[in-house]
């Protein structure tokens, strides 16, 4: 269980670097990758956690929020590229 804890807690930290290139970032393409960068690193820990756990809808609710993040990048790229 500790390798597990490990792996969540390194993501974790990985996340709070991405908040700083999310807060600090120069230009919005830093921003969105940031933003993409931690849904990324959220959905990993959702289904690390579902393993550990024996919890399989966290497994599902990663999916889904894995989609609708992918939305959401597409969304913002559209936004920031002016066709919307």
């Amino acid at each position: 269980m500790t390798i597990w804890l490990f792996t969540v807690l390194f993501m974790v930290a990985l996340m709070l670097l991405a908040m700083v290139r999310l807060v600090k970032g120069p230009t919005s393409a830093d921003r969105v990758v940031a933003l993409d960068a931690i849904n990324t690193l959220v959905v990993a820990a959702m289904i690390v956690l579902g393993v550990v756990f024996h919890q399989f809808i966290f497994i599902d609710v990663a999916i889904i929020y894995a989609l609708l993040s992918f939305v959401g990048t597409l969304y913002i790229a559209k936004y920031l590229g002016g066709e919307l």
